[in-house]
């Protein structure tokens, strides 16, 4: 499938979707939402791929959504933001948060208003030093969306969560590493590298057992301790019947680097 404003490939396990609208620092269009899904339904056919791997082209991540592509200038028709949300933010947000495998957000410059809250859906978050996140909804009178009032909270406690939102500050990503927003902040000379590593590291990983510790952390705020414990029986009894388990305990028994196939 050819596309105009993001890039996707899968090779040697690694899914890469790269936001490729750089002149406009990636901020979305109903074209690049549309590129985006069907690139998504693509790798959920795709039996090959064993991570996930999000970044922008040019100097930053995403600047969020583009104003451009919607009247939003006074004395022109309202326009229902909250169709845009339902029909595109959230199913994106859904959509990463359901990939059946890990997902990483390689976050190289300015990560904005939706840009910022797309990044945090990944499982784990690389940011380049001089990237930073940007909550700027405030600044055109708007909440928090993609899931930043739901993830904020949860990761960095209310008082931080609603000074970036009240604010729309810049956050540094090394203060983002600091704070618990995003996993790691390395060098800009690094930067390639680091995600290129990881992303190798995690294709050759247990790929049901990386989910299902996904799925079961993201469901402890809502469960009892009860609950949780319960979940953590039901996930390690069926991994238990995996056949990567059995090559994790067969490589651990022999002293050898486990060969896992992600089933």
């Amino acid at each position: 499938m050819a596309f105009e404003t993001i890039l996707f490939s899968v090779v040697d396990g690694v899914a890469r979707l790269t936001l490729n609208r750089p002149d406009r620092l990636n901020s979305f269009t109903e074209q690049m939402h549309a590129e985006v899904r069907a690139a998504l339904a693509l790798l959920r056919e795709d039996r090959t791929a064993r991570v996930f791997v999000l970044s922008g082209a040019g100097r930053g991540f995403c600047a969020g959504q583009d104003l451009a592509d919607r009247s939003v200038l006074p004395g022109e028709a309202p326009v229902d933001l909250g169709a845009s949300v339902e029909n595109n933010y959230k199913p994106l947000v859904l959509a990463l948060q359901n990939l059946a495998m890990p997902t990483i957000c390689a976050v190289n410059g300015v990560a904005a208003g939706a840009g910022a809250n797309l990044a945090l859906a990944c499982d784990l978050v690389v940011a380049s030093r001089s990237a930073s996140f940007i909550q700027s909804f405030s600044k055109i009178g708007l909440i928090p969306d993609t899931g930043g009032t739901y993830v904020l909270p949860q990761r960095i406690g209310v008082a931080r969560a609603m000074g970036l939102a009240l604010l729309g500050d810049k956050l540094a990503a090394e203060q983002a590493a600091a704070w618990g927003l995003i996993w790691s902040c390395v060098d800009d000379a690094q930067f390639a590298e680091t995600v290129d590593r990881l992303a190798a590291q995690l294709a050759l990983a247990p790929t049901k057992a990386l989910v299902r510790t996904r799925q079961a952390m993201r469901a402890s705020h809502l469960n009892t301790l009860e609950q949780q414990l319960d979940l953590e029986r039901d996930f390690m009894r069926e991994l238990g019947h995996s056949d990567d388990y059995r090559e994790g305990v067969s490589a651990f028994m022999e002293k050898r680097s486990p060969r896992y196939t992600g089933e």
